[in-house]
């Protein structure tokens, strides 16, 4: 199957994709040691990367997972988890010594020579995201450095983030979050491309014929009034088996799922741009500005023009 058109999906899909990154760890570990994580957050992902050695991902209810140097680890759902040493049958762990560099966390142990080097911290995606996005990705994406991407690549990424945030010089807030974004979508295009994609998800729905098919029309052309049967039609399928496949894969229906992507984009826009609100509801594909205004209260608790107030805000701040 050639994976061409799901990443052009991506490239328009890339504006509902930000991130904002929130790096929290530095960890420098040897002998027997386990770092637990609570359950985050809705619309906040964990992920870990494993700069040095081995070490061992456990969640509830699933195998535990191996991690080697260079791995690339996100949780989109912010699921309970814990990393730990590969030794086994040892759970009990030696206590962290913990220290403070700008805004990092650094752990490590005491008279314990460093086996594993973990850069560890949190995704918090935008609230056009959370249900659109966050809610269809698969549970476990992994960036293996035996994938064939490029490990300096990423390393390079994350060491620029870093630097902006400890930074604290104008702007830097942003540009760690539009790299972070690009990250981000680095890993999704590369979990698609040299993967098995066998979960449910964003991603599953990008890789297979029929469910493609509608998601790219629909983002391509997100104005266009939609039928079902107009989908059906650009998946080569029937309506009842369309309906299935987006249900099975994401949760939504075709045209629920078009409602929240006009809605992500909506949102998209009123944060990143200054085209009057009445444009932006025509672009996206709702009939009026007062129609768009009254399904944006409806998913995000604020009107598009509060929305973008504080958006203005913030940059302001920033």
């Amino acid at each position: 199957m050639s994976s061409a058109p799901a990443r052009d999906a991506l490239t328009e899909l890339a504006p509902l994709l930000r991130v904002q990154p929130e790096l929290e760890d530095f960890c420098r570990f040897g002998g027997t040691w386990t770092s637990g994580h609570d359950s985050a957050p809705h619309g906040v992902a964990y992920f870990h990367i494993v700069t040095r050695g081995r070490c061992q991902l456990d969640r509830p209810g699933n195998e535990p997972l191996e991690l080697t140097e260079g791995d690339v680890l996100v949780l989109p759902h912010g699921d309970s988890h814990a990393v730990r040493s590969r030794r086994r049958n040892q759970y009990a762990a030696e206590p962290f010594l913990v220290e403070f560099e700008n805004s990092i966390r650094k752990k490590s142990i005491a008279n314990t020579p460093i086996e594993t080097e973990l850069v560890c911290g949190r995704l918090h995606f935008e609230a056009a995201a959370k249900s659109l996005i966050a809610s269809v990705l698969p549970n476990v994406i992994v960036l293996r450095a035996s994938s064939g991407a490029s490990l300096e690549r990423y390393r390079a990424l994350m060491s620029v983030i870093q630097d902006e945030l400890d930074s604290a010089r104008q702007g830097s807030l942003a540009i760690a979050t539009d790299i972070a974004s690009a990250l981000f979508v680095m890993l999704l295009r590369n979990y698609l491309e040299e993967q098995q994609v066998a979960e449910s998800g964003l991603l599953k729905l990008l890789a297979d014929r029929i469910t493609s098919r509608a998601v790219q029309a629909m983002v391509r052309e997100p104005a266009k009034a939609w039928t079902l049967d107009d989908l059906a039609n650009v998946a080569a399928t029937s309506r009842a088996t369309l309906v299935r496949a987006f249900r099975k894969t994401s949760g939504f229906a075709p045209l629920a799922f078009l409602s929240e992507l006009r809605l992500g984009l909506a949102h998209h826009r009123l944060q990143s741009g200054r085209d009057p609100i009445a444009k932006i509801a025509v672009d996206v594909g709702f009939q009026s500005e007062a129609a768009m205004s009254r399904a944006f209260y409806r998913r995000f608790g604020v009107r598009p023009g509060a929305s973008r107030k504080l958006a203005m805000s913030a940059d302001g701040d920033a």
